[in-house]
């Protein structure tokens, strides 16, 4: 994944070659203003119970929408309550496993993880434990050999998985298709989000054994990168060769959608076109799907899980009890409730 500024770039450049691109991509640039004005909204500017502690951020780098959001939330919160807060945004899985390193070296009073690679930082964790620094492992579970007695706020990603694949059944019955055969641009090949969400789509899949899975790309969770790909595919297999595709983040899914204008593949159930899903839902995906553009994501906001795990960790801070594990409650979305979790989906 590029820095910050190199992502920016990327970024500009891509919305000056492909301007109907530019509200996917424009996520990018607006996420960091409005990850603060949420997480101003709950940060208590009055209690300073963590004054004195020192928190340390360890994700993805702000170039990515999502990790923006997250690691924003989280560090005003945290800041409102007198904590010290320093964020490493990584923008490769070894890059991450060095600053966790570091991070753990400085022992700050507390380390959130957002892995990159959940193998790949085991020993990381296992030395942090056995130096008393404590770690909360977030939204993707950590490696089994990590787990034991490691605080952990998740997202269900198994299910996000499988209610992307329920948008695609669900589009494709509705078209009355018979057979399919699906894309799939998905995040992080070594994150074991993107791991547990490919099962659950998997689970659902197999049983229509009719609708197969023509081809899976991975890339860091990057929209430039996605529509890229996307236009790869479509070129690939024409204008007729895919019937769905599922972007693993709205942000990743939006870009499909433009990919799939530029090559003049209709769209949406309406249209007998393309069914795309989204997921980590985001305001450009709830837009596409009033536009009828895409049939359905899923919820993952980064706004909901990064409060959840700010609010876990003050208290892990203050001394309070919480359970070992916390998990969010998840919600697949689509035409029909979209009202119901608009709000929630267009935080970013």
């Amino acid at each position: 994944m590029p820095s910050m500024g190199e992502g920016a770039s990327r970024v500009a450049r891509w919305a000056l070659r492909r301007r109907p691109l530019t509200r996917a991509v424009a996520v990018l640039i607006t996420a960091m203003s409005l990850a603060l004005a949420f997480g101003a909204q709950v940060a208590s500017a009055s209690s300073k119970s963590l004054s004195g502690k020192t928190v340390t951020i360890v994700s993805y780098s702000n170039s990515n929408p999502w990790a923006a959001v997250y690691n924003s939330v989280i560090t005003k919160y945290m800041d409102g309550l007198g904590a010290k807060v320093n964020l490493l945004g990584a923008s490769t899985p070894s890059q991450q496993v060095q600053m966790l390193q570091s991070a753990i070296a400085a022992k700050p009073s507390l380390i959130y993880l957002e892995a990159m690679d959940s193998s790949a930082v085991v020993p990381a964790i296992a030395k942090a434990k056995a130096t008393h620094v404590t770690i909360i492992n977030t939204d993707g579970p950590a490696a089994p050999a990590a787990a034991p007695g490691l605080h952990q706020v998740l997202s269900n990603n198994y299910q996000l998985g499988q209610f992307a694949a329920e948008n695609i059944v669900d589009g494709l019955q509705a078209e009355h298709r018979k057979s399919a055969k699906i894309g799939v641009i998905a995040g992080t090949a070594a994150m074991a989000v993107t791991q547990d969400r490919m099962k659950g789509f998997y689970n659902i899949l197999d049983k229509y054994p009719h609708y197969k899975v023509a081809t899976v790309q991975y890339n860091n969770w990057d929209p430039v990168q996605s529509g890229q790909q996307a236009t790869q595919i479509f070129a690939q297999y024409g204008k007729t060769g895919l019937q769905a595709m599922y972007g693993m983040a709205d942000y990743m899914a939006v870009p499909i959608v433009t990919a799939a204008k530029q090559a003049g593949i209709p769209l949406g159930v309406k249209n007998n076109g393309l069914v795309i899903t989204g997921g980590n839902c985001f305001k450009i995906g709830i837009q596409a799907i009033r536009a009828g553009e895409m049939y359905g994501t899923a919820t993952e906001d980064p706004g909901t899980i990064s409060l959840l795990a700010a609010k876990y960790g003050a208290k892990l801070l203050e001394g309070q009890h919480v359970p070992l594990v916390e998990t969010v409650q998840e919600a697949r979305v689509d035409a029909a409730n979209l009202n119901q979790y608009a709000a929630q989906c267009s935080k970013a």
